[in-house]
C-alpha cells in the first residue's frame, strides 16, 4: 500500500474512532439493557450539599456501626422515604437517634434510663410520644420524629442541631451537631440501596 494510501485510511479509521467516542455512550446516559433512566439516577449517591447545605458545626463525633445499628439506620432512611421527606430529613433523623441512642433501639434501662425514654430517639410515652411497643418499632418512632420535624418552620433551612432540638428539647441542645458527618455519609450510602 503506498504512503497517501495508508495514511488515508489511517486518518479514517482515526475519525470513525474518534467520532464514535464523541458519540457513543461516554456522553451518552442510556440506561443499561433492562434498567429504566430512572433506575440509573437513583443509582447516583445524594448530592453532599443537600446532605450538608450548612457544613458540619464543630468536632465531629463517630462510631462504628454493627449490623443492627445499620438496620436501624437503613429503617430510619425508609420511614423518611415513607413520609415524603428529602435526604436532609434522614441526616436529621440519623444524627438525632445517635446522640441519643448511638442507633440502639432501646428498652427500659431501669435505673440508669432517663424518666421514661425508648428507642432510637429516647422518646417517652409520658410526654406523648407513643406506647413503649409504638416507641421501641423504627418505622414508628421515626415516623413520629418526622412529624415533630415537618411542624419545625423551616427545619430544611436550620443548622442540624437547631432542628433537632426544636423537636426533642434535650438537656444537651448543642450535642446533635457532632453527629452530622457520619449521619450524612450513611444517608449518602444508603439512601439509594
Amino acid at each position: 500500500m503506498n504512503t497517501m494510501l495508508r495514511k488515508s485510511v489511517l486518518g479514517i479509521a482515526g475519525l470513525a474512532v474518534a467520532g464514535g467516542l464523541a458519540a457513543g455512550p461516554l456522553n451518552h446516559h442510556e440506561a443499561a439493557p433492562g434498567l429504566s433512566e430512572a433506575a440509573v439516577v437513583q443509582a447516583d449517591k445524594p448530592d453532599t450539599a443537600k446532605l450538608i447545605p450548612h457544613g458540619v458545626q464543630g468536632a465531629q463525633s463517630k462510631i462504628d456501626l454493627n449490623d443492627e445499628q445499620t438496620a436501624n439506620a437503613k429503617a430510619i432512611i425508609a420511614a423518611t422515604k415513607k413520609a415524603g421527606l428529602p435526604e436532609r430529613a434522614a441526616v436529621v433523623s440519623i444524627a438525632t437517634s445517635l446522640q441519643e441512642s448511638k442507633l440502639e433501639n432501646l428498652g427500659h434501662l431501669g435505673d440508669a434510663n432517663d424518666h421514661d425514654s425508648l428507642g432510637l430517639f429516647q422518646q417517652r410515652p409520658s410526654s406523648g410520644w407513643g406506647t413503649p411497643e409504638q416507641i421501641t418499632d423504627p418505622e414508628y418512632s421515626t415516623l413520629a420524629f418526622l412529624k415533630g420535624l415537618k411542624q419545625v418552620d423551616g427545619w430544611q433551612d436550620m443548622p442540624l442541631t437547631e432542628a433537632a432540638q426544636t423537636v426533642q428539647v434535650s438537656a444537651y441542645p448543642d450535642a446533635y451537631a457532632q453527629w452530622e458527618q457520619q449521619a450524612a455519609d450513611i444517608v449518602a450510602q444508603h439512601w439509594n440501596s
